[in-house]
């Protein structure tokens, strides 16, 4: 009896790109390649991952990657204009996927240069063009360094959600529930202070700023502020604070979705925050590798 890929990912809470990588290193025994995918023993045991010893080790690199950019001469305006160009199509893409928007990637970047596609929703147009904006607007703050507040937040969720002027910018006043989760958002009346404590408490946090974001991230979703568009607003209040912080933005895709839902249940029914942490360090790390090397071309 064998899985796919896809399978083993949802049983061991990891992405599918992990599960082929662990594949092709011969880290899993008894899979096998089929065609362009991986069959695996339905009994197959999740390998050990000793892509770092510890989290801090992961930290460490983060921090030594960091200073080496630092120290780099910086992008020029042009070159920073043409990485956010190419990362915005597949972070729009795969923002908006992550919630149930239908487009494909090359359908997305088809939209963001102002085309229709046939047969596919409005809201889905309108979802893309307005994450789009949005990021733009995001990268406007970076610029003037503008500190997170309750005021920002409203205005990146009222470009994010185009499709529901009435609901733009506005906290919700009924309570929801988060399906497959765990975890019961706050009452109505409950979202003001929890966010102004949120952000107060983000404000004095002194952790490493990938602790940091992960916690403030998990923290936001897991109040909900808003009737809709709540995961799409925190992915952009985190590139928020690590542009602002000199990182790359970073783009969690589509295909970590199952590792990314588990990292919330982790932290709200284990109060594990390492799930998270680890998932967000991965994506900086690569993301500085990729600026690294561009520097030295």
């Amino acid at each position: 009896m064998f899985m796919t890929v896809k399978q083993a990912a949802e049983k061991w809470g990891i992405s599918d790109r992990r599960i082929r990588v662990l594949c092709s290193e011969g880290k899993i025994p008894g899979a096998y390649q089929e065609g362009r995918g991986w069959k695996l023993p339905i009994d197959a045991q999740k390998p050990a991952d000793r892509r770092y010893k510890s989290r801090e080790s992961i930290l460490l690199q983060i921090d030594r990657k960091k200073k080496e950019l630092d120290s780099r001469r910086p992008l020029t305006a042009g070159e920073v204009a043409r990485l956010n160009e190419e990362f915005i199509i597949e972070y729009t893409y795969n923002s908006n996927a992550i919630e149930g928007n239908t487009l494909t990637l090359r359908e997305t970047d088809f939209v963001l240069r102002g085309l229709t596609i046939d047969q596919k929703p409005l809201k889905d147009h309108m979802e893309a063009i307005g994450h789009k904006e949005a990021f733009d607007f995001v990268c406007e703050l970076v610029k003037d360094n503008v500190p997170i507040n309750e005021s920002i937040i409203k205005q990146i969720h009222c470009l994010v959600l185009a499709d529901k002027k009435e609901d733009r910018g506005v906290y919700r006043r009924v309570p929801v529930r988060i399906m497959g989760s765990q975890h019961e958002p706050v009452h109505p009346y409950l979202i003001e202070p929890k966010m102004q404590q949120l952000l107060s408490d983000f404000a004095t946090n002194k952790d490493h700023i990938v602790t940091k974001l992960a916690r403030f991230h998990i923290e936001f979703e897991g109040i909900h502020p808003f009737i809709d568009g709540n995961g799409r607003t925190g992915r952009l209040l985190v590139n928020l604070e690590l542009m602002k912080a000199g990182y790359p933005p970073i783009d969690i895709k589509f295909t970590d979705r199952i590792a990314y839902y588990n990292a919330f249940d982790e932290y709200h029914i284990k109060h594990n925050l390492s799930s998270m942490e680890n998932l967000f360090a991965g994506y900086i790390n690569s993301r500085l590798d990729m600026y690294l090397k561009i520097l030295q071309d």
